[in-house]
């Protein structure tokens, strides 16, 4: 029996989070849950919106099963995290509950699935990728300061080892789920250190899975190119910002946030989540689509080996996007979280 850390979350969190727990209790996976609290309630009623115990019930159980979470835009916003790690207190701040998670728990990869589903509008009909962003260093750390009133600068470190053993888990991926090819983004025309080395180790990685094409594509080329033909591409392997926006520019090519799960893969630990926000104005009204979050959930099952119940949620799924009666608005329908979770609910 596999144990999860659910972490709600904030906004439509819950409702989204509630309707996977309760679809894959419907499956039969052999999953047990144990709730956490983060977020906006986590810090009115205990300071932080990360408490510590959050971290330990994760790297106990291994799994969490994540909502969307508020952060603040701007300013000096921090969370700090103090703690005793591998015997020695630990201290530490991120700009996020997000990126605090993902570094405490050494989630060094993000993956994200993109494909279209049947009855999801979009302007594509065959697209079927995944990216996978390193996770842990670029700019997108905040390493940053001021240098005086009117200059900013942020650092951008990439390494090798970074770079490798997220290169290595995305083509052992590609591998194991018989896709054909990899493309790696980058600008290393211009950034020719950091990302002349991300390039570098990621066709150095490839070399090792002949069974697999290898190319890259300048970063604002690799953009246009999904918006114009999504379906040739494959695998796609991006430094930790170019990551973060190009999935969700993908995410659009198949009809946007609402539907695209995600999961963060460490050595240790996987936190598997909604990609998209807390959507606060809908929250509590029983509107909000729980589909990205059920992806997620699927994604989850299938990295603990609980296949033939991830299988029977996608396809329940995706019966009940292709015959349109029992879905959200936006996606079409009428129907409310907690329809549509009993209409997939029933088709199990």
């Amino acid at each position: 029996m596999n144990k999860v850390t659910v972490v709600p979350g904030d906004g439509i969190g819950p409702e989204v989070v509630g309707a996977t727990c309760a679809i894959i209790k419907a499956s039969g996976a052999k999953v047990e849950f144990e709730d956490v609290l983060v977020g906006l309630r986590a810090e009115k009623e205990h300071g932080t919106p990360l408490p510590v115990n959050v971290l330990e019930s994760i790297e106990r159980n291994k799994l969490a099963l994540k909502g969307p979470t508020q952060t603040p835009f701007g300013g000096n916003y921090r969370i700090k995290i103090e703690r005793m790690r591998g015997g020695k207190e630990w201290r530490a701040d991120y700009p996020s509950i997000a990126i605090a998670l993902r570094k405490e728990l050494q989630l060094f990869v993000n993956v994200r699935p993109i494909k279209n589903y049947p009855g999801v509008a979009s302007r594509f009909d065959k697209v079927d990728l995944v990216i996978f962003r390193e996770n842990s260093e670029d700019l997108y750390v905040g390493n940053e300061r001021m240098i005086d009133d009117d200059t900013a600068e942020a650092i951008k470190r990439i390494t090798r080892g970074a770079t490798e053993r997220c290169a290595r888990y995305g083509f052992e991926y590609l591998k194991k789920t018989g896709r054909r090819k990899m493309t790696i983004g980058h600008k290393a025309n211009v950034l020719k250190m950091t990302d002349g080395l991300f390039l570098k180790v990621g066709q150095e990685v490839g070399t090792k899975y002949p069974e697999i094409v290898c190319d890259s594509r300048v970063i604002d080329a690799l953009c246009m190119e999904l918006v114009i033909k999504p379906e040739t591409f494959d695998g796609l392997l991006l430094a930790n910002l170019f990551g973060d926006i190009v999935s969700d520019l993908a995410a659009g090519l198949v009809g946007g946030l609402g539907v695209a799960p995600g999961a963060n893969i460490g050595p240790d630990c996987a936190m598997f989540e909604a990609v998209h926000g807390t959507a606060p104005d809908i929250a509590g009204k029983d509107i909000a689509n729980p589909m990205a979050m059920i992806l997620s959930g699927v994604l989850m099952l299938r990295h603990i080996g609980e296949n033939d119940a991830a299988n029977r949620i996608d396809a329940a799924l995706t019966a009940v996007l292709a015959e349109r009666k029992h879905v959200t608005r936006d996606l079409g329908g009428d129907a409310g979280t907690k329809r549509f979770t009993d209409a997939i609910i029933a088709k199990l």
